[in-house]
């Protein structure tokens, strides 16, 4: 069997012989590329054509455009119009898709309006779109070959760019794996946590589901209707959206999962409406429904082509349900798109596909109008990108990351210190700006230096990245050391010309009545003028005509000992770039492994321990773990065990919850704090915990001399992970701390 054949069945001779001819130019063209993990990337193609062709039910036209693209973009001499052997309709697919592929970043900045009409500028045949979904979707599935700067900047486009324009076009399938992928990538363990829990709740969702079927079943089989019940359950994604919009825990979520009845018969619109109806009428006479929460898609199907009657009832038990009514031929479509209803052959006889082709155009193109909204898609339903980040590109298209509220003089001392101290401005999307303006998410951003620049304090207003502040607090404090030389050297030659000394005592007068609080400070305002010499001699001549201890109580610092502590101080600096570790403290405790803080039931006489690989506080989302020596082992629902414990052994797994009060006010737990090697930042990390009811057993510090930051590690006793978050909540609000991890 040829590898046409193989992977496309069933299309049509003629539509094999098409794709044939396709995959024979591209395999000759890529003969010499791989991927980033070393394979052929005549992989690529290959798989973007199943997912059209198997995913969303494209026809061979659309899987010959697939190859014949990928051939072109890296070999654009190939002529592929020769002999008329693909007709106009994949000739004009393969150049939009050859277009698109040329649109960079830094052409785009990332606006996702912008970046959508330039795609829909691009594709004369809307089916240009959906391809390039399928490619979208198949880098997703790929992302691990990727190195961390591109991954990064794939998974940012993706949730601004492709999630919306797959639901927009009604491929859920598609938009749902592309949330959850990106939700993996982005929030690692909220991830891990709402899986294992999707996991572990699965048979209370099945049972669910057979409780509600029953009292119907008599009905449905009495009026002779075919159907398959079928449980939807929400992505990961969405539930943790639904979290965090609506403040609730996970089972605060109370549309987790819709219980879906297709009906199996003759594709018709008044038998299918009739149909849908009766089992609507059957399932609001056994249950309690919200009548606001009534969707009526069949009545006024979406421009996408949805088609669905959608219900929330509660139960006996007062437990809420989503129920979702549709046709098998309604049900293909939502999963699928109305893209599975294009056939060889007569695609622009299609009323219907006219339709809906019109309103993929007008949507993409005025997404903020009301045909947008009577779509049933609205501001809400739009992934939000991260509020704590915001994503900036240099004029070559490189990715960087920073902290929302970030300045163009942030961006420069990311880029390079050097480049940073010299920063005068930049270019944003190509608009001279000043170094305090703030960035976007999106913005092409070209740094302005000049030889004569140099930081000033008032920099420190504005900048909010560790670095860009440990760096200029690094060079105002050379500066003002060499100011303070050249100032302590002027005072000194100046008293000798005026035949006068001054001591420490008449210095430390002097420091006072001017407010200076160190010596550095006051000799550096010699330096730079800020202090008028004149003004000096005339107060050095008025305090040593006074008695011994008259002028004022302060005590300087002398110059051997500024010259101690400065030396000491760089001593330091150079130590800082070494990375060894450092011990601060290791107290002692008793472990709280041993005790007992949770009832379960069904399980007598065992012991209860903390497992250590995630370390459970009193209040976290846990589950219990039989083990064969050790009782029950007790793991968050995080852990990054769980998943293959729930999956693995799900007899094993027993259902635990806290006591009301825990019988102990000891649990260990683990903190990773990345910080700016600030000079006050361990202190500060110390007095948060030192706030609330935790007490340090070790506290462990790595110096990274290259980025600049401190990597500490922190284990604390806390009674529970309330307190545990508050510590969490305060740790990440101090200025000069970057990130904060529970381990």
């Amino acid at each position: 069997m040829d590898t046409v054949e193989e992977l496309f069945p069933s299309f049509t001779e003629k539509g094999k012989e098409l794709v044939r001819a396709a995959y024979s130019i591209a395999g000759k063209a890529l003969e010499q590329q791989t991927r980033g993990n070393g394979r052929p990337f005549i992989e690529h193609p290959v798989r973007v054509a199943r997912i059209a062709a198997d995913e969303i039910g494209l026809p061979a036209e659309c899987i010959a455009a697939v190859f014949l693209h990928e051939a072109t973009r890296f070999h654009p001499e190939i002529d592929i119009t020769a002999g008329n052997l693909f007709g106009k309709d994949v000739l004009t697919m393969v150049d939009g898709l050859n277009k698109i592929s040329t649109i960079k970043p830094k052409d785009t900045r990332l606006e996702a309006e912008n970046y959508k009409k330039l795609i829909v500028s691009y594709s004369k045949d809307p089916r240009v779109t959906v391809l390039k979904l399928a490619d979208r979707l198949e880098v997703m599935r790929s992302l691990d070959m990727f190195p961390k700067l591109s991954r990064e900047r794939k998974i940012l486009e993706t949730l601004m760019l492709y999630i919306p324009m797959a639901h927009q076009l009604g491929l859920y399938n598609m938009k749902s794996e592309m949330e959850d992928t990106y939700f993996r990538y982005a929030e690692p363990e909220q991830y891990r946590a709402i899986t294992n829990k999707l996991k572990a709740t699965e048979k209370d969702r099945q049972a669910l589901m057979t409780q509600f079927i029953e009292p119907l079943k008599q009905k449905l089989s009495d009026a002779g209707i075919q159907y398959k019940l079928k449980i939807r359950t929400k992505t990961a994604y969405s539930i943790w959206r639904k979290m965090v919009k609506q403040k609730v825990p996970f089972e605060g979520v109370y549309d987790v999962f819709a219980i879906r009845f297709i009906i199996d018969c003759e594709a018709g619109r008044e038998t299918e409406h009739a149909l849908c109806w009766k089992v609507f009428s059957y399932v609001t006479e056994e249950y309690e429904s919200d009548t606001k929460r009534l969707r009526d898609w069949i009545s006024n199907p979406k421009p996408n082509g949805y088609e669905s009657l959608h219900i929330t009832v509660k139960n006996s038990d007062n437990v809420y349900l989503e129920v979702q009514i549709r046709t098998k031929r309604m049900d293909d479509i939502a999963e699928k798109g109305l893209a599975s209803h294009w056939s060889y052959k007569g695609i622009k006889h299609e009323a219907t596909l006219d339709s809906w082709l019109a309103s993929v155009r007008n949507v993409l193109e005025h997404p903020h109008e009301n045909g947008a909204q009577e779509s049933g898609y609205y501001e809400d339903d739009l992934p939000e990108p991260p509020s704590k980040e915001i994503f900036v590109f240099t004029p070559s298209g490189e990715l960087r990351k920073l902290p929302a509220g970030a300045t163009v003089l942030d961006f420069a001392f990311d880029i390079h210190s050097n480049l940073g101290v010299k920063c005068s401005g930049g270019k944003v999307n190509g608009k001279a700006v000043p170094i305090k303006e703030k960035l976007a998410t999106g913005d092409v951003v070209e740094i302005m230096s000049a030889k004569n620049q140099k930081p000033s304090q008032d920099w420190l207003n504005f900048v909010v990245t560790s670095k860009a502040r440990t760096k200029i607090r690094q060079k105002l404090s050379e500066a003002e050391f060499q100011k303070a030389a050249e100032g302590k050297e002027l005072l000194g030659r100046r008293l000798k010309n005026w035949k006068m000394e001054m001591d420490d005592e008449t210095l430390a007068a002097m420091m006072k009545k001017l407010q200076y609080k160190n010596v550095n400070a006051f000799y550096a305002a010699v330096g730079d003028n800020t202090l008028d010499i004149g003004d000096l001699k005339e107060m050095i001549q008025s305090l040593t005509g006074m008695k011994s201890g008259e002028a004022g109580t302060a005590v300087p610092e002398s110059d051997a000992a500024a010259d101690s502590r400065t030396a000491g101080a760089k001593g330091t600096s150079q130590q800082a770039g070494q990375g060894a570790e450092k011990k601060m403290w290791d107290g002692s405790g008793v472990s709280s492994d041993d005790i007992l803080v949770l009832n379960a039931r069904n399980v007598k006489h065992l012991d209860y321990k903390m497992a250590k690989c995630c370390n459970p506080v009193y209040g976290d989302d846990v589950f219990g773990f039989v083990s064969i020596k050790d009782g029950i082992k007790i793991h968050r629902i995080s852990c990054p065990n769980a998943a293959r414990l729930i999956e693995m052994y799900p007899y094993r797994i027993q259902k635990v919850k806290w006591s009301d009060t825990p019988a102990t006010s000891s649990f260990q737990t683990t903190l990773r704090v990345i910080a700016a090697q600030e000079p006050s930042v361990i202190n500060e990390v110390i007095d948060v915990i030192n706030t609330f009811k935790a007490s340090i057993r070790s506290f462990n510090v790595n110096e990274n001399g290259k980025n600049s930051t401190y990597d500490i590690s922190v284990k604390l006793s806390i009674p529970s992970n309330l307190e545990l978050d508050k510590v969490l909540s305060q740790l990440r609000n101090r200025r000069g701390i970057i990130k904060v991890t529970r381990t």
